[in-house]
């Protein structure tokens, strides 16, 4: 069965999921994320075949997601890097983090967890705000189809 894809579509939910909407792709990121950058490194930690993740990286260095960048160890090798837009993947991968922590766990259960560096405490939940700085949920939106009249 071939894939559809939704590059073109007007829903950017749909768009963003054409780029990453796999868990590969949701893993290489957070792998990025915690520090690894060498294709080994990736492959290793998450057990998937080599091609299927080369294919992945070829395609975030494609959509500017990752860049290949000289080994930080002054070897030979290249790493891959998360660029500015790879970076602004962070919250995504946090709230689906918070989410698996909220709803897939027992009570006790081991699971990692993300900390602020400064205090060693968990990071707060994350919440959505109105541009007025109200916090805000989803009875409170509504999708409107327009032209942008600015990137976010």
């Amino acid at each position: 069965m071939k894939r559809k894809s939704f590059r073109e579509a007007e829903c950017p939910v749909a768009r963003a999921l054409d780029a990453i909407g796999d868990w590969w792709s949701l893993l290489i990121i957070r792998d990025a994320f915690d520090g690894l950058r060498r294709f080994s490194e990736i492959q290793q930690n998450l057990g998937i075949a080599k091609g299927m993740l080369a294919s992945r990286l070829r395609e975030f260095v494609k959509l500017g997601i990752l860049e290949l960048v000289p080994a930080s160890d002054g070897s030979a090798y290249q790493e891959y890097a998360l660029t500015e837009k790879g970076r602004g993947l962070f919250l995504v991968v946090v709230a689906l983090r918070q989410w698996g922590e909220g709803h897939l766990y027992q009570k006790g259960e081991a699971r990692s967890l993300l900390v602020d560096t400064r205090t060693g405490q968990p990071v707060a939940p994350l919440r959505l705000y109105a541009a007025d700085g109200r916090a805000i949920d989803w009875p409170e939106t509504r999708v409107e189809s327009k032209v942008a009249e600015r990137a976010l």
